[in-house]
């Protein structure tokens, strides 16, 4: 065979082989032997965003009066029972008006007189707000609202905000035209300029302008923060408390203040004052240790540690403080029991507790360790 002839064979059989190649190479992981290419089943299960041009949004549909039940049943206790908040997070609702409505520009953002920022009157994408919801609430619990029950969370926050009426059933099908009457809707930029050029809007100068101090240039600062003496362990020891946002320790505010924290915790050395102990709860007879692990792993199971601290209060009363309420109790158990069951409000303060839907035998395993005094091991 000519050389002419050879070379155009093995041209030929570059390009029946190529494809085969490069479907081979597409395939292969990045590195052998560490890892698998991921299912479309666990590809589905994360690509669950929704973009503003409502791309992503699942089918389904979800009215106001339904939002109502969902949100009093497993939003209320966090954002109150009309957005309004509570002590634990910032409101929801408020702050916007039938003119920021039609203008698409909420004009309170612009009024250093008005004393807060709610939700509603910074989010510009209702996509935004729904994604959210759907991935993240609620936050004992994510993921867990069906997809009606999302459009229906929506559709009560928006009713809310008067964006809505209070007969309205948001859907895939509409949620396109209740974006034209979110309040800030015009309010967002990308002009920010986070990249260089165009970035996602219309050139911009860039957020900071530096420049290098070379010659008597001011010391850096030190940011700190001290407690008084005084004041130091008035609270509880912070470094065995856990923060609200993010598993931050703080200092043993047992020891003196510019000690090293080394070696164990001693509760000791510098007593807290009389009128932050809890009274002491003698039960009659202690659990049995199966017992309280069992409890244990039921609070972890059903997310209870999401609002109740061990000693101290989160969202909720920690369990040794229900425990020193109401150990002493002759129907403790019972009482106990049927709180955790039914829910409520009024006795810790103004945060309602949802329902919680546990079988009978857990119901008694959590309420017979709290009676007990709620031991930690």
């Amino acid at each position: 065979m000519s050389s002419s002839r050879k070379f155009a064979a093995a041209l030929l059989g570059l390009a029946v082989l190529g494809p085969a190649w490069a479907q081979q190479a597409a395939t292969a992981p990045a590195y052998p032997g560490i890892g698998r290419t991921a299912t479309k089943a666990e590809i589905a299960a994360w690509d669950i965003d929704v973009r503003p041009d409502f791309k992503g949004l699942p089918k389904g549909s979800g009215s106001v009066n339904l939002g109502q039940e969902v949100w009093e049943a497993k939003c209320a206790s966090c954002h109150g029972i009309f957005g309004e908040s509570n002590e634990v997070f910032s409101p929801l609702v408020g702050g916007t008006t039938a003119e920021d409505i039609k203008a698409g520009r909420v004009a309170r953002l612009n009024d250093t007189t008005f004393p807060g920022r709610t939700t509603l009157m910074k989010v510009a994408t209702l996509s935004t707000l729904w994604d959210y919801i759907n991935r993240a609430m609620p936050w004992n619990a994510p993921k867990s609202l069906k997809t009606d029950e999302v459009y229906a969370v929506t559709a009560y926050l928006l009713s809310l905000g008067g964006i809505v009426p209070e007969d309205f059933t948001l859907s895939d099908a509409n949620i396109a035209d209740v974006q034209k009457r979110m309040p800030n809707r015009n309010g967002m930029t990308t002009a920010h300029a986070m990249w260089p050029g165009k970035s996602l809007g219309k050139a911009a100068p860039p957020d900071v302008k530096a420049t290098a101090c070379m010659r008597d240039c001011d010391t850096e600062p030190k940011v700190a923060s001290l407690l008084p003496d005084f004041a130091r362990n008035n609270n509880g020891n912070l470094a065995e408390q856990q923060r609200l946002v993010g598993p931050q320790r703080g200092i043993d505010t047992t020891r003196p203040a510019g000690t090293r924290r080394d070696g164990p915790i001693s509760i000791a050395a510098t007593p807290a004052p009389a009128v932050t102990a809890s009274p002491t709860v003698t039960p009659a007879q202690a659990p049995a240790t199966g017992n309280v692990a069992a409890a244990l792993a039921l609070i972890k199971k059903n997310s209870c540690t999401a609002c109740h601290g061990m000693d101290q209060k989160l969202v909720g009363p920690g369990f040794k403080q229900i425990a020193a309420k109401h150990g002493s109790r002759s129907d403790a158990e019972a009482y106990l029991a049927s709180r955790i069951k039914s829910g409520g409000q009024g006795v810790w303060g103004p945060i309602p507790m949802p329902a919680q839907a546990l079988p009978d035998a857990d119901l008694k395993t959590i309420a017979a360790w709290l009676a007990a005094g709620a031991a930690s091991r």
